[in-house]
């Protein structure tokens, strides 16, 4: 599978995967798009081996985890260093994500959680450690994921879109 090169049933099944992977199966999928079941785990394993599935994610509740802050760290890397930056990152115990923008001085994001401020303080200084400058950082009160609809055209949606 080339790059780009999705027809209707793998954006269907990227759509249907995107609202909740872990009780999808591919026999729910099939049913919605009237296809077999193993018509639709071959197009998952060529999704899979083609690497635009890269992974099935668990979404967590850090709050009732015991984690209630959740940051949002914004850095700027100088650009040669950027990547190396982020990775090393990546290592700091409380960080959830990094990511790097291509353009302007904000140029690393990096998502952290904590149970106190003390933790969210340990983690920027380790971040100022590394290289990385901190220039703003935003507590986050709650964020909702949803599916990308532009995997369907407008005529596609199902009526249970949301």
């Amino acid at each position: 599978m080339k790059e780009g090169e999705l027809d209707s049933i793998d954006r269907h099944i990227l759509y249907y995967l995107q609202q909740d992977a872990r009780a999808t199966s591919s026999t729910d999928i099939a049913d919605k798009l009237d296809l077999s079941s193993s018509t639709v785990r071959t197009r998952l394993n060529k999704l899979e081996e083609s690497g635009i599935i890269r992974g099935y994610h668990i979404d967590i509740d850090y709050d009732l985890a015991g984690y209630p802050l959740y940051t949002k760290i914004i850095c700027t890397a100088p650009v040669p260093e950027r990547d190396t930056l982020a990775e090393a990152a990546r290592e700091i115990p409380g960080v959830t994500a990094v990511r790097e923008i291509m353009t302007g001085e904000r140029n690393v994001y990096v998502n952290a959680i904590g149970r106190d401020h003390d933790e969210l303080n340990r983690i920027s200084k380790e971040l100022d450690e590394l290289g990385l400058s901190i220039v703003d950082e935003q507590l986050i009160r709650d964020e909702h994921v949803c599916p990308y609809h532009g995997f369907l055209d407008d005529e596609e949606l199902p009526d249970d879109a949301v």
